[in-house]
């Protein structure tokens, strides 16, 4: 899984004929998100097979400026100050995170500037060794 930036005209239906296309084209999205931000949408959206949402969002005119390697992380949802205490960790080992959000599975993905990094944090995380 990775996840692609997308650059969307702020302006209606325009997100509506991204999830048509790659719904005609059996591409399912796994997670992610739009904000709008002046007169653009910045999207990241979680595919498992990349390449082929890039190509139907390039034949349908759509803008990719980014695709990310990704951390996948599962919180104790019941825990208060999970996201505070992994976030906190990642800042500490100077970890930028630039997208976060979360997919259909309710797992916490990151997309961050140092992956190599991440992963230590992110590996130690799940094995419980920094709760």
């Amino acid at each position: 899984m990775k996840d692609l930036e997308i650059h969307l005209k702020n302006e209606p239906g325009t997100l509506a004929k991204m999830g048509e296309v790659l719904g005609k084209a059996g591409i399912s999205i796994l997670g992610g998100g739009v904000f709008g931000v002046k007169d653009k949408g910045i999207a990241h959206f979680l595919f498992e097979d990349t390449a082929s949402a890039k190509k139907v969002l390039e034949e349908n005119d759509f803008e990719m400026t980014k695709e990310n390697e990704i951390l996948v992380q599962r919180l104790n949802q019941g825990q208060p100050g999970q996201l505070g205490k992994i976030t906190r960790l990642m800042a500490d080992a100077g970890i930028n995170i630039e997208v976060m959000y979360s997919d259909h599975e309710n797992q916490l993905i990151l997309v961050v500037d140092n992956l190599e990094k991440g992963k230590i944090i992110s590996e130690r995380w799940k094995k419980g060794e920094l709760k």
